[in-house]
């Protein structure tokens, strides 16, 4: 049932490729990204829910369904969210929100209006911007984001001061999740959303002919994908289960913030991107591509690698500094792109993910490669 969700949820990445692929400007890429900022909130959200109310009962799979329906509006309405459909954007966002906190009730009862309420206004900020347009409806979006990251310490805070229990009574409720569901669900996540940069592929080719240079390109295109499945799921997913176990309840539920969400959001970002970036390449694999398409492959690659490195930084995971460093060498690749052909930036891209693999393993030393994480030094989210 939540792989299923997830699928929805992940139609609404693609609808951002879609969106980002019709025009490749800063000004769209920005509003992609306050998009994906706003709807990973709930979808974490979700994830978060489900680890402690499982869907395991009709009752609760039909509300859970009627919030994949809420989804689905939206992913329905963003190629024209700025333009006609926003006022649709925002209230399928709301009842996203609705359903979420009618969810939580079960497990938290009332306390769940703590969060439900700065959820829901942020979801009405949303449909609010749908009446507007340029920096006003840019600026209602942002007013969402601040009251969905300002929820934490409302949920955190708000119980204790009405029945007289401690943050901390709070903070372990919160924490308590089951770490092996909760890295799971997200590493499903982040398979489904790989998929999209594959399928970008067979969009990107169309109806050119098959020829041999065509498949050069398309094989580079999936190596790209392979290289960042590998970036994470080779060490990363069983370190960050045994991190999470590691870490005290009151400390679990902000790790998960800092893992899950602050750092997950640029690597998802960053596929969406890649797959914009892969569209616009395959056509003109000899060609020099314009500088939207070359910043969005090497850009995507390179959030991706920040994201990565932020979410090993939270978990305590080593190493590092590979990493950290072929995150700007990837982002120079750009300049191929704009500058020689599309294939050669695929190449050296590929070429960087590699080198980057083969350093780590080759030259992490011993001890960052067969460590046991550490419980975290956890910080408040920025």
């Amino acid at each position: 049932m939540e792989l299923f969700f997830d699928l929805v949820f992940v139609f609404t990445l693609t609808q951002l490729t879609v969106l980002l692929a019709a025009d490749l400007s800063f000004a769209t890429a920005g509003r992609v990204a306050l998009i994906f900022v706003v709807l990973f909130w709930m979808y974490g959200a979700y994830a978060y829910l489900t680890n402690q109310v499982p869907p395991d009962r009709p009752s609760r799979r039909l509300l859970l369904m009627l919030g994949m329906g809420g989804f689905l509006v939206c992913a329905l309405a963003i190629p024209r969210v700025f333009d006609d459909t926003g006022v649709v954007f925002g209230l399928g966002f709301l009842l996203v929100v609705v359903v979420h906190t009618a969810l939580y009730t079960r497990s938290h009862g009332w306390d769940s209006i703590w969060y439900g309420v700065s959820n829901a206004l942020a979801a009405l900020s949303v449909t609010a911007a749908g009446l507007f347009d340029g920096l006003a409806a840019d600026g209602l979006w942002v007013l969402a984001i601040v009251l969905q990251f300002v929820t934490p310490y409302v949920a955190e805070h708000g119980p204790g001061r009405r029945d007289g229990r401690s943050p901390d009574a709070m903070r372990v409720q919160l924490g308590s999740l089951d770490p092996a569901h909760f890295v799971e669900r997200h590493g499903l996540l982040l398979i489904i959303a790989l998929g999209e940069s594959v399928i970008s592929i067979g969009v990107g080719i169309g109806d050119l002919p098959l020829t041999a240079g065509l498949f050069g390109g398309a094989f580079l295109a999936l190596a790209l994908a392979v290289t960042l499945w590998w970036t994470y799921f080779v060490r990363d997913e069983e370190g960050a289960e045994a991190s999470f176990r590691a870490t005290p309840a009151p400390d679990r539920w902000r790790l998960a913030m800092n893992a899950y969400y602050y750092a997950f959001l640029p690597m998802l970002l960053g596929i969406a991107f890649l797959a914009a970036g892969v569209k616009k390449a395959l056509g003109h694999l000899t060609e020099h591509l314009h500088t939207g398409p070359a910043l969005a492959l090497a850009g995507g690659v390179v959030l991706f690698l920040v994201g990565d490195v932020a979410f090993r930084a939270a978990m305590r995971l080593r190493p590092l500094r590979f990493r950290a460093t072929a995150a700007p060498v990837a982002l120079a690749t750009a300049f191929l792109g704009a500058g020689v052909f599309a294939v050669a930036e695929l190449l050296a891209l590929v070429a960087v993910l590699m080198t980057m693999l083969g350093a780590e393993a080759r030259w992490g030393t011993p001890a960052e490669r067969a460590r046991e994480p550490e419980s975290p030094a956890l910080h408040e989210p920025a």
